[in-house]
Order: C-alpha cells, then structure tokens, then sequence
C-alpha cells in the first residue's frame, strides 16, 4: 500500500527540505478550546510568535480527509468559526477521518504522529493531556501519554493540564521513560498556574540546552518524545489553591451531568471559564503565545546543532 503524505504549504516544505526550523501547532486548540473570534485571533497571534522568533509555523490538521502541516489564514479562520463541528482527532480518529474526507482537528497525540511524518521534531501547544482524575476506575488516560512514548517529536507546553492527576500523569511519563523538563523552573506548572506541587526531573534553562538534549535522546535512539514544561508568564498566572477549588466544582458538575471521555475536557475548560469570569480564557491565550515563543526558540537552537553534527 503506498503511503499517504503529508500536504505541506510551501513555506513549510522549503524549511524543512533546508533544515531551518519549524514548530507544529495543534488545531484543537482553534476549533475545541477557545470561543470565536479569540480563537481565530489566537491562532493567526501564535503563528507570528514563532516567526518572530525565527522559525516557520506548521499548523497541523486534516483537511478534507488529506493530513496537513501549514494551513492559510482562510482555512484557520474556518477552524475557527466551525468550532466544533469539526472533529476532534486523536490517533484512533486519523483513518476514520481521512477515509470520509473529513476535516479534522489533531490533539497533542494527532499533531506530534503528524508532525513526525512530516518531519518537524519541535511542537508548542497549551497544556498535554494526561491521566484523568478518579481514572483508577474511570481508566481515562489521554492517548497524549501514549504517544509521547512512541513519537519523536518535543512538545512544549505549561505542563499538564490542571484538571488531570498530574502526580498520576508524571508517574505515567515516567514508566513510559518521557523526560519532562522544566524551563527556568524545577517545578511542574499546572497550565493555568506556574505551580503544582510537584518536581520535574531536571531544569532547564536555555533554548541551547534543551536542544542539545533531544539531539542526545534521539542519537542515541531512544524512542518518544520530551515534554518540556514552560509556566505561564507570572502576571498571567492564576492562584493555584483557587484554581483547586474551581476544578474540584467543575469536577463535580461533570460527573453529576454524566459527561465522559473525550467530551471531558472541552467541558471542563469550559466550565473553568465560567467559574473564574473569563480570566482563565485570557491565561490560556498567554500561555499558548510564550510556549509558541520559547519552542520557535528551541527549534532555531535544535536547526543549528543539527547541522554542526
């Protein structure tokens, strides 16, 4: 069977064909995560984030039932003002997708098995997905985790999810041998807040440095990815035990309304906007933006080392 490729624009095929640096985004975020027009705002914002950090901004979904690495404004803008009629992908979706010709939106799983075919090592995104709270009987753990052990491909994000088990989620990470880093931090960021509690295995603290990691891990060959945890900017960050407090009533309410699976986390971000009057949309927003800065960062550090090899 021949393999299907991945449908690159222009800019991005000349980048990697030269091996400057790119970073994948996920469109998720767009179509699931964010209300319209901030969505589309967001988007269009963390693209020019990265090229005015040097690199070239890979958006990644499936279009027409053709997986893509590069979308046009129009296209984002349609993403955007669909939301979520466009569907959600994870890995088990992509060949139901692509075999109806539908359009498709990745998550972190989907954007990183997408990325790797095309190329692209180097993937800013918001928060991973993770190991769910009450998931010793629920067993809903985000293909997220799977996929960072099996795909080479670094992501960038403010940590895990603050609406998961993170102690469960690092535990997870750790059985599957993902390192998680932490950028100028020693201490895991809960997405909406720069704390939670718990120490990542090593600090990092330049874009060099992380670099010069992945090109050790993968020429060693050592399969899976790295996530690399980037806290949210100090004036955006949220109280942690309020956020707690939040979580634990949207929590709650989810399972009162019956609400499972892949439906639970669009649900809870939604319900953590509500609870906090907005703020927490504000905070994902600048969050997403300096990950988009500091992968563009380390995709410009990685291009440089890979060619001095």
């Amino acid at each position: 069977m021949t393999n299907i490729k991945i449908q690159l624009t222009e800019d991005v095929q000349k980048a990697i064909r030269s091996g400057a640096p790119v970073v994948a985004l996920e469109s998720t975020i767009i179509s699931h995560g964010m209300p319209y027009p901030q969505n589309y705002e967001m988007a269009l914002a963390v693209e020019s984030e990265v090229r005015k950090n040097g690199a070239i901004p890979a958006t990644i979904a499936i279009v027409n039932g053709l997986p893509r690495a590069g979308l046009s404004e129009t296209e984002i803008e349609s993403f955007a003002k669909k939301a979520t009629q466009i569907t959600k992908v994870s890995r088990r979706d992509i060949p139901i997708v692509m075999a109806q010709n539908k359009d498709g939106a990745t998550t972190v799983a989907s954007t990183m098995i997408i990325a790797e075919r095309a190329g692209i090592s180097i993937f800013a995104t918001g928060g991973i997905g993770g190991v769910h709270r009450g998931a010793e009987t629920t067993m809903d753990i985000s293909a997220d985790l799977e996929e960072l052990a099996q795909t080479n491909v670094a992501v960038i994000s403010s940590g895990a999810k603050s609406i998961l088990d993170i102690a469960l989620t690092l535990e997870y990470l750790e059985t599957k041998g993902v390192p998680v880093l932490g950028y100028q931090t020693a201490e895991l960021p809960a997405f909406y807040t720069r704390e939670s509690g718990f120490k990542v295995d090593s600090r990092v603290d330049s874009a060099a440095e992380v670099a010069s990691i992945l090109h050790a891990k993968w020429s060693m060959g050592l399969k899976g990815g790295v996530v690399i945890a980037n806290p949210v900017p100090q004036k955006y960050s949220l109280d942690f035990k309020e956020m707690e407090l939040v979580i634990a009533n949207a929590l709650q309410e989810m399972k009162h309304l019956g609400i499972k699976g892949k439906d639970s986390t669009p649900y809870l971000l939604g319900k953590v906007k509500e609870l906090t009057a907005g703020k927490s949309l504000e905070t994902n927003i600048q969050l997403v933006l300096n990950n988009a800065r500091v992968a563009a960062q380390i995709a410009v550090k990685f291009a440089e080392q890979g060619r001095l090899k």
